[in-house]
């Protein structure tokens, strides 16, 4: 679940955003205290996520809109089907509209496109997991998302876990410094419960690397022999990510190379939002 401040944040930021002083259209058009029933409807199949965020922003508007969740996060559904209904003050409701569906639809995006590559790899042993590459502001609702598709979360924020990245390589072992024992020195001024993963762009790198002790090692931009080799080197003695050049085209060859994590940036930077509409019931 996403946290309740966390929606309500997002929720009255859009809406002050969207409508700053007031909805001009409809409040010049529509007599005030004028009713309405409207229908979220799905105009393409997909797996619902942020149907508790498009109430938020109802009731962040008029908290006595009543909104009727027909579906709840996670489900799938086919085009055509009925997702919610809301009826109450139609001024509100239309000024609540636009953001309601933006938010919907770009979180239903996120867990239909997510579970199409779950799907892709499955029978293996490879996770799907997101990355930081998320909309500014928007973190919580999208990594939310990725799970209703049935995906899993990375590291949140750059608070929660180590991932040591080429830049930071580049630094840490600069003046010809061993990066084994740079790492390791890292590690024992970590805490037991961090996380310690570190990202690599070359083979010869993995040995130095899992030397070290870490947890996970990322294998950047890896063609799947490379992975495999990847693997073998490990041996189990950390679990390995493969991460970079990853589509719905690849995502199936890398699973099958025994890789335990692979991480998607695509999941959240370039997902197209579905096509949902909220239409006026006329009676």
């Amino acid at each position: 679940m996403i946290p309740a401040a966390t929606v309500e944040s997002v929720v009255r930021a859009a809406l002050a955003e969207d409508a700053p002083w007031g909805d001009v259209t409809s409040e010049s058009l529509l007599p005030e205290g004028s009713q309405a029933v409207a229908e979220l409807a799905a105009r393409e199949p997909g797996i619902l996520a942020g149907a508790g965020v498009f109430a938020a922003a109802m009731h962040a508007v008029d908290p006595s809109i009543e909104v009727e969740l027909l579906l709840a996060d996670g489900e799938a559904f086919a085009a055509g089907a009925l997702l919610a209904r809301v009826s109450g003050d139609a001024r509100g409701i239309l000024r609540a509209e636009r953001v309601g569906l933006n938010l919907v639809q770009r979180l239903s995006g996120i867990a239909t496109e997510t579970a199409r590559y779950v799907a892709a790899v499955a029978g293996t042993r490879a996770r799907i997991v997101d990355t930081r590459k998320t909309t500014p502001g928007l973190r919580a609702l999208e990594r939310h998302a990725v799970r209703c598709g049935g995906g899993h979360n990375h590291r949140f924020s750059l608070s929660d876990a180590v991932l040591a990245k080429d830049n930071h390589l580049a630094v840490l072992t600069r003046g010809g410094r061993d990066l084994t024992e740079a790492l390791r020195e890292a590690r024992e001024r970590l805490g037991h419960t961090v996380h310690f993963e570190v990202e690599v762009d070359r083979v010869d790198q993995i040995e130095p690397v899992i030397a070290a002790g870490i947890d996970t090692i990322m294998l950047d931009n890896f063609t799947p022999e490379q992975l495999r080799e990847g693997v073998a080197i490990v041996a189990g003695r950390a679990l390995v990510e493969a991460s970079g050049g990853v589509s719905l085209a690849t995502v199936a060859e890398i699973a099958a190379t025994g890789v335990d994590v692979i991480s998607v940036g695509a999941l959240t930077h370039s997902v197209r939002s579905l096509d949902l509409g909220l239409d006026v019931v006329v009676r």
